[in-house]
């Protein structure tokens, strides 16, 4: 992750810079000696005492506790060294400069203690102050996104720009390609792809540092809306590391919640502009069936006026006529019944026992209570809803549902159906809703 949007803390920064701070405390206690050495051979050694202190501040403020402590002791033994009798020894002989000496230590000691927690709490301040930031300007970015492609979009470019690492979500949709990459390279392995399967059904993280699929190089995080997974985002760096610490995990998860709920506008958003789409096409529909049968029933009924009056004057053969007639009056039922045909019909929600399925508002519920589909899960459910008690082949459902090119993929179905069995049936094991017709297909129990 950028040090912008964290930073290290001191533990944990490289060597060279943790060795940097320590010579940078030795280096400013030297300095402070040779002006000290100046100012004593004019004014004596009372001012060289607070000298001291700048150093020891100085190393606090900037190399954190460690090299103040550092500074402390030197500033110590620099000055018993240098400006206590006998000079250039560590003997004192003078009991006010052991005072003195254990004064100036004690003093450092605690002013370094002071600056190192005063810039802790500063370090603290600004971190919680840049992921704030983080967290605003992310959501900011997810509002302007407009459907679910695009948010995933905008969250993995921005999720592999805080955390330096290469981003992939995916969504529930196990056989679905990727929602999102963040870069061309960002590729899975069959053992990446089985830790982001468990991690979407588990709501578990899993993969690189994690106790489940650790073998896998990417490490996997569920995007939770209440309790059910939408999607996981799967991360992985180049030098095979843990993509998150865990002073960053805080963070991520701030930001998986805010994408979460991007992802669930999105889909509302989706629906309701289907269901708006699907009320136009259903006002259009009847008003064409409307004006189908304002044209074409008056033709209607000048044949069968025709027809009548063929037989009353019995110059057409008898049986001719009362076949047109019987004719006629089947296509002006036909249409009648084509005219009569409202949205209200369609609309209403399929009861099966404990499930109400809603067609027209696409909606799943078990005992009252709703149930959370994919996409692909409620559109397996809803072909099996229009055909209940009828048994669909696999051939039949995977054409309507993932299209023709995939009609030989049973396990997709199976995949599906199995999902739609744990949410929906009371004993998955033992299925009561959804029957399975050894070696042709599934049937919904009327």
């Amino acid at each position: 992750m950028t040090e912008d949007i964290l930073a290290i803390p001191y533990r944990h920064r490289p060597v060279a810079i943790r060795l940097a701070g320590y010579s940078g405390a030795l280096l400013l206690v030297a300095l402070a000696t040779v002006v000290g050495l100046f100012l004593a051979s004019r004014w004596g050694n009372s001012p060289v005492v607070m000298l001291y202190l700048l150093p020891v501040l100085a190393a606090a403020i900037y190399g954190g506790l460690g090299p103040g402590l550092l500074a402390a002791v030197a500033s110590a033994l620099a000055y018993n060294y240098y400006f206590t009798a006998p000079v250039h020894t560590f003997v004192i002989h003078s009991a006010a400069d052991i005072v003195t000496v254990m004064v100036l230590f004690l003093v450092a000691l605690v002013c370094s203690q002071l600056a190192a927690s005063i810039r802790q709490q500063a370090q603290i301040a600004s971190q919680h102050a840049a992921r704030n930031a983080a967290i605003a300007g992310f959501a900011r970015r997810l509002l302007s996104a407009r459907g679910e492609a695009e948010v995933a979009e905008a969250s993995a470019l921005r999720l592999a720009q805080l955390f330096g690492c290469h981003v992939v979500i995916l969504s529930p949709d196990n056989e679905a390609p990727p929602m999102a990459r963040s870069s061309p390279d960002a590729t899975l392995s069959p053992s990446d792809l089985a830790a982001a399967s468990f991690t979407l059904l588990s709501g578990e993280r899993s993969g690189r540092g994690e106790k489940r699929a650790p073998q896998a190089d990417w490490q996997f995080h569920p995007v939770m809306a209440d309790t059910d997974v939408i999607a996981a985002v799967g991360l992985a760096r180049n030098d095979g590391a843990p993509p998150i610490r865990d002073d960053g995990l805080w963070l991520f998860e701030s930001l998986t919640d805010q994408m979460a709920l991007a992802l669930d506008r999105a889909r509302l958003d989706g629906e309701a502009r289907a269901s708006a789409a699907l009320r136009a096409r259903d006002k259009l529909r009847s008003a064409l069936l409307t004006s189908i049968g304002d044209d074409v029933k008056p033709r209607l009924k000048a044949i069968q006026a025709a027809v009548r009056a063929l037989r009353r004057e019995g110059a057409a053969d008898r049986t001719l006529v009362a076949q047109l007639d019987s004719e006629v009056t089947g296509v002006e039922r036909h249409i009648d019944n084509l005219v009569d045909v409202g949205p209200v019909a369609q609309h209403e929600a399929i009861e099966l026992g404990e499930i109400s399925i809603d067609l027209h508002r696409r909606t799943v519920s078990r005992l009252g209570e709703p149930v959370h589909l994919t996409p692909k899960e409620f559109a397996v459910l809803s072909e099996l809803a229009k055909h209940a008690g009828r048994v669909l082949t696999h051939a039949q459902l995977l054409r309507a549902v993932w299209g023709p090119a995939q009609q030989d993929h049973v396990d997709y179905l199976r995949v599906a159906v199995g999902t739609l069995r744990k949410k929906l049936e009371r004993d998955p094991a033992n299925p009561e809703l959804i029957r399975n017709e050894p070696g042709v297909g599934y049937r919904l129990a009327a």
